[in-house]
């Protein structure tokens, strides 16, 4: 039997708080989110009763160490739907998969005058790294843009693709807009012309379907911190094919087969990509997360989330000079939005005041703030703990914050 959703604010600790003396209403679950009691003792549990380094040791602790930090790499196999452990490769989260990815396949695939598609809802994670890979190899990077409605023009995508493009890097969700991407179709279109899709699932891969063999995604990278596990760890998959024609991005323990002075061979994968000691309490931490999740059925999660969404953006359009930003066929657990002559920093102090947690800013996406031709917005985001009591809360704390900065 699955458990119950609107049980699930009591198993967060941190959610009892109380903030500038009101209950705190937690809504920036897009930077992080907040964790279950049973990952904070996952992790005190390691450094109490296990912690040792780990592939290294015949001695049991090592060895049980090993048997901990492997068996979250094979949760997280199922979880996404892997076809091989060895294809999960553990980072420090999305941003270093990312530049990991960039900086192998950059040095193994691109040349001058090759392309890269990025899109233009792009956290600056997904984009800056392609960037600076373009401007090293001398190759071309091109911004697919995003309509009115904060969406992808996929016809326009078809016909950027070319025989020099050489690989996509897109998310699945919009972390500022919310927008989901039709990561599906993309991926389709691009490999008519064999080129490989990198698809950033930090903002869907606690909230949408996650299988990385159904979208035959190349590559999928996404972080632990936001889908209730420990900060710190995160997630490359790549298809076998391709982690193996990739050089190793850091060089040093673990990832050598020999080492002499005259030559120097790399470990298999994983480990090719995994130098030095990991964050094997984080792992486990992320292996406890996904236990977590898993007692719940994916569909309900999905459609709470999606009906508290509906509700919020709802009890948001209602109240006077409320700017909502994208209007997208699909959004998931993002309220990005701005009061007509109120700075969106003034709403996130507010708000603040009244226990109410959210972000405010460009959100790492300069590129989608000056498409919109605004300096920053508010953005509530969502989580599995949050219900319609929240989003009363939100929509009561914008009206009162409003009254306060126009009086």
């Amino acid at each position: 039997m699955s458990k119950d959703i609107l049980s699930a604010k009591a198993d967060f600790p941190l959610l009892n708080k109380r903030v500038n003396d009101h209950p705190l209403v937690y809504l920036d679950n897009a930077a992080t989110t907040q964790k279950p009691q049973v990952v904070i003792d996952a992790l005190v549990d390691y450094y109490t009763n296990l912690n040792a380094n780990i592939h290294r040791g015949n001695h049991s602790l090592a060895v049980q160490a090993t048997e901990a930090y492997e068996a979250a790499r094979r949760k997280v196999t199922a979880y996404i739907n892997a076809e091989h452990n060895h294809e999960v490769i553990f980072t420090r989260g999305t941003t270093e998969s990312v530049n990991l990815l960039a900086y192998t396949f950059g040095e193994k695939f691109v040349q001058p005058g090759d392309e890269i598609i990025v899109s233009q809802l792009e956290h600056h994670s997904n984009y800056v790294p392609w960037n600076l890979m373009c401007r090293r190899r001398g190759a071309n990077f091109r911004t697919l843009p995003f309509n009115e409605r904060g969406e992808i023009d996929l016809e326009l995508f078809k016909s950027m693709l070319n025989e020099k493009t050489r690989l996509v890097a897109v998310n699945q969700v919009s972390n500022s807009l919310g927008t989901v991407n039709p990561v599906g179709e993309i991926i389709r279109l691009a490999h008519a012309f064999d080129v490989p899709v990198l698809v950033d699932a930090a903002q869907s891969v606690q909230h949408l379907a996650h299988d990385v063999r159904a979208l035959d995604a190349d590559f999928y990278v996404f972080s632990s911190h936001k889908m209730y596990g420990p900060m710190g760890i995160g997630v490359l998959y790549g298809k076998e094919k391709w982690l193996e024609a990739l050089p190793p991005f850091m060089s040093g323990g673990e990832m050598i087969d020999i080492v002499t002075p005259e030559k120097v061979t790399f470990n298999v994968l994983p480990f090719k990509f995994e130098a030095g000691t990991p964050n094997v309490a984080e792992a486990i931490g992320l292996g406890a997360a996904i236990d977590y999740l898993g007692q719940f059925d994916p569909l309900e999660l999905q459609k709470h989330e999606e009906d508290l969404l509906a509700y919020g953006l709802k009890l948001l359009a209602d109240i006077p000079d409320m700017i909502i930003y994208g209007a997208p066929s699909q959004r998931s657990s993002i309220l990005p939005f701005n009061i007509r002559g109120i700075q969106h920093y003034d709403m996130g102090v507010l708000l603040d005041t009244m226990g109410i947690a959210v972000r405010t800013g460009q959100h790492c996406t300069q590129p989608i703030m000056d498409a919109l031709h605004v300096s920053g917005t508010v953005r509530a985001s969502i989580a599995l703990y949050n219900n319609r009591t929240d989003m009363d809360k939100l929509a009561y704390g914008v009206q009162r914050a409003v009254k306060m900065l126009k009086r």
